[in-house]
């Protein structure tokens, strides 16, 4: 594909096809999402039409439910007996369902089930027959894959331009030297010579057109099969300046009048629009590249080998060889290969590639590692969990690239017009060649100028690369800052946002509650309260009984244990401690309990001071006498009021959804400065408070945790989830905040804002530089006594304004 005219008409063509249900082409990122009926059509069929457009497709194969897809580069084959003998020693091996080895592309494709049979028993296998082989499947592998293709595509390009210039640029001295007072020698002088004229200039042309024949190879075809592509507008326009140009050439040979028709000639425009154009698309292809650096970021965090603890000792392995159940030494210094947890040792671990935390996390025993982050100052040894396209590193690539591989609701106007705008420039160009001839007495030589400055000036490639450019960038930019964007739809929506909503717990809150005071009665003081209140929680699961627990141990209280312990739902417990009846609970289970009346009054008017300050008081009761009331609460983050404000200055309402009371919700929502609370709403009515802000005509973006919030996430027009829990984030969020911080919010509408302005300012001058230049070049400012387009500019002009399309969305690499 080489412009919006060909992805225009791959699914114009494709989306036709009985059984498609959706079909999508990025022409910038070279990918087709395909949605279809197996019983109706299959990939096949679809690459086979696809292939009679002029195209080629590749489909991936798929692994059957529970295999695993092992995609490996064979070294050492040197006949078919070699292909041969792998596929048989694969295929015979337990679990291996298919082995299929290709000779000519040198790769291997093993289709197995992972409970049975492993990824490194299988190379083991082939090492042993004597090749080598490199796992060259996933994200990783497709993305290495289309940078190489994309590279030698470039260098061919950087090839063909040294002879295109090499020789256009002396044509353009010979044919244009003379009206610019450079005299030439009398054996190629027009007015002398003017076949030695004629054929010079032929002779310099002719590498300049074999050097720019892609544009005829490609185009021509694609005007035969009524499918006109941008290469068809440059082979037709600088083709009919380089038949008009040879016809005169053999006149002159005839000896008719030569002197005439050597002043008639046009392969300097022919070959210096090749050469120019040639150049413009060599830019826009460099460009082009730069646009996928962020996942090459990404890639590049993995490191490539691993030291695998076996048997008391250490080897180096090839981190592609991990395998889940190893164990491995990460040093200080080094890069985690995969995913897993800590067994044993201490560090500090930069996870900045994953969140943009620049704070390294401590790490220790049973913490969770993510492969690709840095171990800072410590020794760690870790239980690989996740291995290959299981790793999170892995996961967020792919999001990026299908992120990449998508388009935005607002590519839909360019993608329209693109498939009818090479038929209609070239209406345009023949109707103006034509108009100029019979209404403007225009000689031929005018009208064919006329012909070829429309041709070449209209420029399809700016308006079909205006859109997936940005998306492409931003989305690689957007990863780097630790916000995963699914989807050019979920960028464009955000964009539009003008409400925010906000989970409490978890999210505006940090979501673990602490202990925040302790008010002891009658003989104990607080740190004997807390002691007993911490030892009969110790064997509790409950939240508010960690933040006893803690409260305790950061007080240096020894807690111990209970001897007894006995939980009442949604009431509390009791406990025996020291001889002594424990009760630990709620108002009302202090009531249902007897406790002496005149302490618990009391101890109600310090629970009602907790519970305007946004606190959850929690009763105890020893041997029936109010002893203390603690005061636990679930802290807002810090930077929670900040992010409000700045939302607010965004024109951005913001409101707090939560399961909580409303008195505790009022004040967790003045502390952060919200306004409006909805409070009480359980996680399965919380969709339905998002629909029912939808349906007030607002366009509402959910933040939550992840987990009880999916249906909420789902609901929203952007759902927004928090942390690096992505296995759930994946499923139910459009936008995944790897940080884990409320500021991660601003950062994603700010990039999306970002992105929307970006394509937009591309899009308007995509068609602007169409809507102005097209017109120019048909002659409109000389029918008032203006100037005409030289064909030569006009060419310039379309080779600019890809790279400047670009150009632009690669300033989203600078985004902070």
């Amino acid at each position: 594909m080489h412009c919006a005219a060909c992805s225009a008409r791959i699914e114009k063509v494709v989306g036709a096809m009985d059984g498609v249900a959706d079909v999508n082409v990025n022409l910038a990122s070279e990918s087709l999402n395909l949605k279809y009926d197996p019983d109706v059509t299959d990939p096949d069929a679809v690459a086979e039409r696809i292939a009679g457009l002029g195209f080629g497709a590749e489909f991936a194969r798929a692994a059957e439910a529970g295999e695993q897809e092992l995609d490996l580069s064979v070294g050492g084959m040197h006949c078919a007996a070699c292909s041969a003998r792998i596929e048989r020693i694969v295929g015979k091996m337990d679990g291996v369902r298919e082995a299929s080895v290709n000779l000519a592309s040198a790769r291997a494709q093993v289709f197995f089930d992972p409970a049975v049979v492993s990824r490194r028993d299988i190379r083991q296998a082939i090492h042993k027959a004597g090749f080598t082989t490199e796992i060259s499947d996933g994200a990783g592998a497709r993305y290495e894959q289309q940078r190489k293709e994309a590279e030698q595509r470039l260098a061919v390009q950087k090839r063909e331009l040294i002879p295109a210039f090499a020789f256009a640029l002396p044509l353009l001295v010979v044919s244009m030297g003379h009206m610019w007072g450079m005299p030439l020698p009398r054996f190629m002088d027009p007015a002398h010579s003017p076949l030695n004229f004629a054929l010079i200039q032929l002779g310099l042309t002719l590498p300049v057109v074999w050097a720019g024949r892609g544009f005829y190879l490609r185009g021509v075809p694609a005007f035969l099969r009524r499918s006109p592509s941008m290469d068809s507008l440059v082979a037709m326009g600088t083709g009919a300046a380089f038949i008009y140009s040879f016809w005169n050439t053999v006149e002159i040979a005839l000896g008719m009048q030569a002197h005439a028709r050597a002043m008639d000639l046009y392969y300097e425009s022919a070959a210096v629009l090749i050469a120019m154009i040639s150049l413009g698309k060599y830019f826009e292809a460099r460009s082009r590249l730069r646009t996928t650096d962020a996942i090459g970021a990404l890639l590049r965090l993995a490191p490539e080998t691993a030291i695998l603890l076996r048997d008391g000792e250490q080897q180096e392995i090839a981190a592609q060889d991990v395998e889940p159940g190893d164990s491995l030494l990460i040093r200080p210094g080094a890069r985690i290969p995969v995913d897993g947890s800590v067994v044993s040792g201490r560090s500090h671990v930069d996870e900045s590639m994953l969140t943009g935390e620049p704070v390294p996390v401590a790490k220790g025993e049973g913490d969770a590692l993510a492969g690709g982050t840095l171990n800072t100052n410590g020794s760690l040894t870790m239980l690989a969990e996740r291995v290959g396209e299981d790793t999170m590193l892995a996961r967020i690539v792919r999001l990026v690239q299908d992120a990449q591989g998508s388009k935005a609701p607002i590519a839909g106007l360019a993608d329209r017009i693109s498939f009818y705008f090479v038929p209609s420039v070239m209406g345009v160009a023949l109707l103006a060649a034509i108009a100029w001839g019979l209404f403007g007495q225009a000689d031929f030589s005018f009208c064919l100028r006329i012909f070829v400055a429309v041709m070449v000036i209209a420029c399809p490639c700016a308006m079909g690369l205006a859109t997936p450019v940005s998306i492409m960038v931003g989305t690689g930019r957007g990863a780097q800052l630790g916000v995963l964007v699914k989807s050019g739809r979920a960028l464009q929506e955000a964009g539009s946002i003008d409400t925010v909503v906000f989970d409490k717990t978890g999210t505006l809150t940090h979501g673990r509650p602490e202990l925040q005071e302790v008010s002891a009665f009658g003989e104990y003081d607080d740190a004997q309260a807390l002691r007993l209140a911490a030892r009969a929680e110790s064997e509790s699961e409950h939240p508010l009984a960690g933040a006893l627990v803690r409260g305790a141990a950061e007080r240096g209280l020894d807690s111990g244990g209970a001897a007894s312990l006995e939980a009442v739902p949604g009431r509390g417990l009791r406990a025996e401690v020291d001889g002594s009846a424990i009760l630990l609970g709620n108002r009302e289970f202090m009531e249902e309990s007897g406790v002496e009346a005149s302490g618990l009054n009391k101890a109600v008017t310090v629970a009602d001071a907790c519970s305007h300050k946004g606190m959850t008081a929690l009763f105890m009761a020893v041997d029936g006498a109010m002893a203390a009331v603690f005061a636990i609460a679930d802290q807002l983050r810090d930077e929670a009021a900040g992010v409000v404000r700045e939302l607010r200055s965004m024109g951005t309402d913001v409101v707090m959804l939560t399961g909580d009371n409303e008195v505790t919700a009022q004040s967790v929502a003045r502390d952060a400065g919200i306004d409006t609370v909805i409070a009480q709403v359980l996680p399965d009515r919380k969709a339905g408070e998002v629909e029912r802000l939808q349906a007030e005509g607002r366009t509402v973006a959910m933040v939550g945790d992840g987990i009880n919030d999916a249906p909420a996430l789902a609901r929203a027009d952007l759902g927004m989830a928090m942390g690096s829990g992505i296995d759930v984030a994946v499923e139910s969020g459009d936008v995944v905040l790897m940080k884990g911080e409320l500021d991660a919010v601003l950062t994603a509408l700010r990039l999306s804002r970002a992105t929307m302005r970006n394509i937009r300012q591309n899009l308007f001058w995509a068609f602007a530089f169409n809507v102005i230049g097209i017109p120019i070049a048909a002659g409109v400012l000389h029918v008032f006594g203006g100037p005409t387009l030289n064909p030569m500019l006009a060419g310039t002009a379309m080779a600019l304004s890809s790279v400047t399309v670009v150009s632009n969305a690669l300033r989203l690499r600078f985004f902070s």
